[in-house]
């Protein structure tokens, strides 16, 4: 049978149209007419002042700790159970992290984000949370954290487009936010990022580095470090179809998981990601821990039957490239990444794809 893929891209139809206009426009090379437009349409959608397309949404992080003045020998406090993605960056500013556990809503757990910034060695510069599977974080109180500590807040943002809390969209609560557009994001430009601010300023800077740090004059001057991090406009051109279907594909994922929900939630010892008071989550995958059985069975019995599936997020502080990194954990997000596992969760799955998927699950616990 047909592959089920976790998550595939999902064109809308009018992506080749405008990647025609940019081929008879010339502009193929970074930067151009539909960058400007990718960029004002998304940034239109947050609700935010300024937007910067970028090649990743780690290269937005690296941008956002940069403009923030994160250097050596600072610390940065960050969601433990997440990509490595989010957080690799402050390892390229000589930085240090601090990782903070999830509580029960699966992401960063306010109450233990106290307790880490009371227990660090200095005072942290900045936190970088993540929204995880598309379900927001608690906002209203990690914001509120922030203020009083006078700490930056960064939003990993990069699995929650679309996302929102108490009808703000997810992204538009950070001093500057991220989001992502690889191929299994629920809107892609094959690889590509943003990031957003409504800090003028910071979104300037963060141009200036994003093209190489080159100064105003008509040859090549350079007075600091700068990158090659913008988007071209043949993947904005993307982005621009994408974002004209964006609503459809975060209702469409919703609807798959409300199925998934309806066909398994009467087994025990199933437990789905849950969606915290106030918030409505882009359900980007659906995700679920099991209680007794081991994922891996259901994993390799989808596997057996052409259908992907991917165990949950290996927290941070668990991986051996930050074995030296300080933790505040309760043992939360291990016990997630032991017994969870990500479902397929593409919009363009059909109810009979859903249905398979669900068949073989029954057959692994019943």
């Amino acid at each position: 049978m047909d592959r089920i893929f976790l998550s595939p891209p999902h064109m809308s139809g009018k992506e080749q149209h405008y990647i025609a206009e940019v081929f008879e426009s010339n502009y193929i090379a970074p930067l151009g007419a539909f960058v400007n437009r990718f960029e004002e349409n998304l940034r239109q959608y947050i609700g935010v002042n300024h937007a910067l397309a970028l090649s990743s949404a780690t290269a937005g992080l690296h941008l956002a700790l940069r403009v923030l003045g994160v250097g050596a020998g600072d610390y940065v406090l960050a969601s433990s159970f997440t990509f490595i993605g989010s957080v690799n960056a402050i390892l390229y500013q000589n930085a240090k992290p601090i990782f903070v556990d999830s509580d029960e809503s699966w992401n960063i757990s306010p109450e233990l984000l106290s307790q880490a910034i009371k227990e660090a060695p200095i005072k942290p510069k900045a936190l970088i949370i993540t929204h995880l599977y598309g379900q927001v974080c608690k906002l209203e109180e990690i914001v509120e954290i922030c203020k009083e500590e006078g700490i930056y807040l960064i939003e990993d943002a990069a699995e929650s487009l679309g996302a929102s809390y108490k009808d703000k969209q997810s992204g538009s609560f950070g001093d500057m936010s991220v989001y992502s557009f690889n191929g299994n994001k629920i809107l892609t430009t094959s690889g590509g990022g943003m990031l957003v601010s409504n800090n003028e300023d910071w979104i300037e800077k963060s141009k200036f580095l994003s093209t190489q740090a080159k100064e105003d004059f008509l040859h090549y001057e350079h007075t600091e470090v700068g990158y090659n991090y913008r988007m071209s406009n043949v993947l904005a051109a993307i982005g621009v179809a994408q974002m004209e279907v964006l609503d459809k594909r975060v209702n469409r994922r919703r609807e798959i998981f409300k199925c998934y929900q309806k066909e398994l939630s009467s087994i025990e010892e199933i437990i789905f990601m849950p969606e915290i008071s106030g918030s409505r989550g882009n359900r980007w995958l659906t995700t679920l821990c099991l209680k007794k059985t081991n994922p891996q069975d259901i994993m390799d019995a989808l596997e057996n039957e052409n259908i992907e599936s991917r165990p949950l997020w290996k927290p941070m502080h668990m991986q051996p490239l930050f074995k030296d990194a300080m933790v505040i954990e309760d043992g939360t997000s291990q016990r997630l990444f032991e017994t969870g596992i990500c479902l397929p969760s593409g919009s363009s799955m059909t109810d009979e794809d859903v249905m398979r998927v669900c068949t073989l699950i029954k057959r692994v616990l019943l």
